[in-house]
Formats: structure tokens, sequence, C-alpha cells
């Protein structure tokens, strides 16, 4: 299997641009990307033909490290977008439709000086509320661990657990994010402070863990911040990978880069 391994913030993929899915594409995934047993990766995207019907250009189906499919990811489909522009070697300057399992998502690809390197604005669609968390057992885990009154779950076409903190640097990120996800039932969890110029996130993704990036979460993490009053509508993510940013309107548009590393032939 021919393989592109690419990142967004650190956060990263391996991407296989094939003509079908195939049957053993969970399995595959987790082999290949296991960190000392396979290539290594966040994830593994299938960059499949685009639907003629819908007007796409491409279809991503992700995979994450676990073996689970998940529905979306910010910083995935960055790196899709630069895969696809770098097989089709018609220039870095692109404007392409991608099909996922949360919608068709717009996105435009711009080269840098860096040829390894493209900036790639997203449009992320509509965010909207995530699952009922108002009650139960992730509010008592909350209250017991000290943690600031404001949190909030968001949909980004995935599912988001958003919590404010006084010092995202105090966090046990991998503990929390990994209990907190336990008891929602499955959820992307991010931790935000206040900063200059914008906010600061760290995140632990369901079926992986913690991670350096995170698209939808920083989407999610920026729409929320801007409810409590704590940015306005173009608010700028600082991760531990990097920064994004987050422009709030009809919907939501994630900006930020995406990285090539490597050819891989896998298996």
């Amino acid at each position: 299997m021919q393989l592109a391994k690419h990142h967004g913030l650190g956060n990263d993929f391996l991407i296989a641009l094939a003509d079908a899915l195939p049957a053993d594409a969970p399995a595959t995934a987790e082999a290949a990307c296991h960190r000392t047993r396979g290539v290594g990766a966040d994830g593994l995207i299938f960059g499949l033909p685009g639907d003629a019907g819908a007007g796409t250009d491409a279809t991503m189906v992700l995979f994450n490290a676990d073996g689970t499919r998940a529905e979306m990811s910010g910083n995935g489909i960055r790196c899709l977008a630069q895969a696809v522009v770098r097989r089709d070697a018609r220039g870095s300057n692109r404007e392409l439709s991608i099909g996922t399992d949360a919608g068709i998502r717009a996105v435009s690809v711009e080269p840098t000086e860096d040829p390894t390197v493209v900036q790639v604005r997203v449009d992320m669609g509509l965010i909207g509320p995530g699952p009922d968390l108002e009650e139960g057992e992730v509010v008592q885990y909350l209250r017991n661990h000290g943690f600031a009154d404001h949190f909030s779950s968001a949909d980004v076409g995935n599912p988001h657990l958003v919590v404010a903190v006084h010092d995202v640097h105090q966090i046990d990120v991998a503990r929390n994010g990994s209990e907190l996800s336990r008891l929602a039932g499955g959820i992307n969890v991010e931790f935000i402070g206040a900063a200059a110029g914008g906010i600061e996130m760290r995140v632990w993704e369901r079926g992986v863990g913690v991670t350096e990036a995170c698209g939808t979460g920083a989407c999610a993490a920026a729409h929320a911040a801007h409810r409590w009053g704590l940015t306005g509508t173009v608010v700028q993510v600082s991760m531990p990978g990097g920064d994004v940013t987050v422009e709030l309107g009809e919907t939501a548009v994630l900006v930020g880069p995406a990285a090539f590393i490597a050819a891989v032939e896998y298996g």
C-alpha cells in the first residue's frame, strides 16, 4: 500500500489515495498507526474518488489509531487536501470539495515558501449542540476536580466537550480527558484558557488520546469561548503543535497549515 505521511501542527496522518475502501480498513489503520510496530500516526485517511453527482473532488474516510471510524477531522482534511493536490500536480493553489462522514466541506489550498507546507482554509460547517451533559456524572466529575464553571458540548460533525480552566498547563490531559470522555460515552475533550489574542487549548481525542492539535476541537473551543465572552469572532487557538485561526460566522472556517513528511511503501 502506498501511503503519504502528513501532519497538521503535529497531529499526524497516513493518507492512502485509493479507488475503494479495503475490507480490512479498521485493522489496517490500527496496525499502520502503531507508534512502534507500524509507521505511526494519529489516524489513517483513505482518500477515495469524489461523487460526481454531489460535485465532490474526493471523499475522506478516517480511521483513528485504534481502528475506530471518525466522522471528521479538521487537521486530517487539510492533510488529505494537500495529498490530493500533490498527486494531481496541477499547482498547489486549489479549491476542492471533499465529502466526509459529516458532510461536504469546501477547502482552499494555498502554497507557502516551503514546498512541503501549504496553508489550508476549510469551511467546517455549522457548529451545533453536542450531547446533553448538563446532569449526571460529567458535571459531578467537573465539580469534584475543581474545574471552572464553564463547560459545554458541541457538534462539529463529531462530538466535543469544552471545559474552561484557569491554567491549561496544570491539567493532566491524559487522565482527565480520558475519564471525561468515558463518562460522556465517548467524546473529544478540550481544556481551554484565555490567552493573548485568543485561547490556549489542550486536547484528548477519542480513539487516539492526547494529541498536539485538533482542528474540530479548535472550532468547538473557539465557538464556546466566543459564547462565554472570552474572544471575538476571529479566534487564534494555540495548541502544543502550533496555532490555527477559527473564523466564526454563519459557519466556522478553520485556517491552518498542512505539511508533507514522507512517502511510505507499507506492507
